[in-house]
Parts: C-alpha cells; structure tokens; sequence
C-alpha cells in the first residue's frame, strides 16, 4: 500500500471511529446535534490551519465559491447530524451502513436534474440498495423491526445529507481550494448547529469528564480525516478509493459490536454486506467511467 492510499485509508478508518465516538457519547445523554457541532468546530480550526499553510489558489474573493461551499455545508451539517442522532436510535452499525448509501441519492439526483443518462446497470444497483435496506432495517416487518423508524429515517437522511455536501463540493471545486472550501463548510456547519442546539449542554461540554472524547472526536471525526482523504485522492484511482471507503462502515460496525455491545440479526448482515457491496461497485463503476461523483469524495 502506497503513502496516498493510506491516507485514504487512514481517512476511513477515522470516520468509522467517529461513529463508534459519537455511540458513547450520545449513549452518555448528549444531544446529538451538540455532539455534532463539537465535531464541526474542531475540523474548522483544522482545516483553518491548513489554508493558512497552503493559501495560494484559494479562490476566496469568488462568489460561486462561497455559495456553493456554504451548500456543502449545510450538506455536512445534516450528515453529521442525522448521523449520530440514527446512532442515538438504533445502532452504529446501522446508522453507518445507511449513511453509506449517499452515492445512490447523487445518482437518482442527477437522474432528476438530467446531469446524467439512467442505465440499466446503475437502476439494478439501486434497486439492490433498496432491498438491502429493507433486510437492514427490518422494515418488512413493522411489529418486529430491529430498527426504528426514527433510526432508519435519519439514517437515510444522513446519507442524503451527504449528497448534497457531495454536490455542493463538486460545484465549488473549479472555483477554490479544497481547504477553502472545507473552512466555508464547516463555519456554515458550527454557526447552523450552534444555533440548533441545547445551549446549556454546548456550555456544559466545557465543562464535562467527557470532554477528551469531543476533542477526539473532532480531531479523528472532521480534521484529520478530511485532510487525510482530500490529500491521498490526489494521486489514488476513485475506484481504487471507493474500495477502500468500506473501511468506514465495517470499522464502524465493529466498534458497536464490540464496544458497545450491539447486536445483528442475520437478515439485518445480509443486508448490510448487499448495501456494502452493490454501493461499492456502484462508486468503483463510476470511477472507472469519470462520472458525476467528483475524484475528491467518490465514495466515503
């Protein structure tokens, strides 16, 4: 393994422990969206840092720039948001496995808007998620479901979420940097969570025996992780990286199976390795073709 496509898996890794983090903590009583917004704020400072060494290119006095970046923030804002709170109502391994659908919404998105032409290939691979889906969350079945409605919905939301982070980023790419883009992304994000959030519980924070897990969780969650997957794309294939992504939601599962003590049923494993699998092939088929999904997050 190369030094670019470790990064990437370096990157992925740290997502799925950001679910696992944000398991503990939720499970601790912490509103999701403060949670959130701790995880947003820190991966500012990181990537403020990071403009501020690689200033050149930046693209800042661009209006196209700032519009676009600031719709990838809202994306990212709900992503982390819906996120945890499906992490809150279920489990981790579910949150993250819905999540992980995020290239499906992209394509039927651009299907609508006519960004791209349906085949026959890309409609069986979403209709494979789809069942996978509903093998996961045990929707077939309403009395007995292993997960929520509540789970399963932010779960999906968290994943749309992402899908417009995915388009805001595309469309502000030719205008900036991606540094640039990811400061504007994550302000948007802190001051919209911010607002929405418990505000006794964002002050209490401070003040908390838990506070080195929101340090590490915006540290491994938002600020290493974005940089270390931007820079390992630059020279990693997107199907060779969208491979790698399922580090995410594997490491992720684990870490709920194993940590914390969550289970699966067999249906609810079946599901999640078609989920896995056809999302997968999906992003490696879309790498191989350079099609909408942009180079930078292909798949995550």
């Amino acid at each position: 393994m190369n030094l670019n496509t470790m990064f990437v898996a370096l990157a992925a890794l740290c997502w799925g422990l950001s679910g696992g983090i944000g398991g503990i903590l939720t499970g601790q009583g912490w509103d999701p969206v403060v949670v959130s917004f701790y995880r947003g704020a820190i991966g500012f400072l990181f990537v403020l840092v990071w403009l501020a060494l690689r200033p050149r290119g930046n693209g800042l006095a661009c209006g196209r720039l700032w519009l676009w970046s600031a719709v990838a923030g809202i994306g990212v804002a709900g992503n982390f948001s819906f996120y945890f709170i499906s992490i809150a109502e279920g489990s981790v391994a579910v949150a993250a496995t819905l999540m992980y659908c995020a290239p499906v919404f992209v394509y039927l998105v651009s299907f609508t808007l006519k960004l791209e032409k349906p085949t026959i290939f890309k409609w069986a691979a979403i209709v494979l998620v789809m069942l996978g889906i509903v093998l996961l969350t045990g929707i077939y079945d309403i009395g007995a479901g292993e997960v929520t409605p509540l789970a399963a919905g932010a779960g999906l939301l968290s994943g749309l979420s992402y899908a417009v982070f995915i388009f805001g980023f595309k469309y502000a790419a030719p205008h900036g940097s991606p540094q640039a883009i990811l400061v504007i992304a994550f302000a948007v994000l802190a001051g919209i969570l911010f607002w929405l959030g418990d505000a006794d519980q964002t002050a209490a924070v401070l003040k908390t025996p838990s506070w080195p897990l929101f340090i590490i969780l915006g540290v491994v969650g938002a600020g290493l992780s974005f940089i270390f997957y931007i820079v390992g794309l630059k020279h990693t294939a997107p199907a060779v990286a969208s491979i790698i992504a399922m580090v995410e939601p594997v490491t992720a599962s684990l870490f709920g199976v194993v940590v914390l003590s969550e289970t699966l049923a067999a249906l609810q494993v079946l599901g999640m390795g078609l989920i896995l699998v056809t999302v997968t092939a999906l992003s490696v088929h879309s790498g191989a073709k350079d099609e909408p999904l942009p180079p930078e997050i292909s798949s995550r």
